[in-house]
């Protein structure tokens, strides 16, 4: 995945994410709604992270291709 399918793809889950924000406004999030949620955070915190990793890479003159996607329990955890 290059940065520009990488940055569609945050795109489509940001989309997403505030769909489900507006169909709750006012009411909560159903129960299937909030578990999609937090899957959908979870799935741009790892985007933003290989999207961080592989222009990391590429600023030090290395493969961008190189970086990886990191478990949900490494990206939850960093700090903001």
């Amino acid at each position: 995945m290059d940065d520009h399918d990488l940055i569609q793809r945050i795109d489509d889950l940001v989309a997403e994410e505030h769909q489900l924000r507006q169909r709750s406004e006012g009411q909560g999030l159903a129960r299937g709604d909030a578990e999609r949620l937090q899957k959908l955070e979870v799935a741009l915190d790892q985007c933003w992270d290989l999207l961080r990793q592989r222009r990391g890479l590429r600023d030090r003159g290395e493969d961008p291709d190189a970086a990886t996607v990191r478990d949900a329990s490494t990206v939850e955890d960093y700090r903001q």
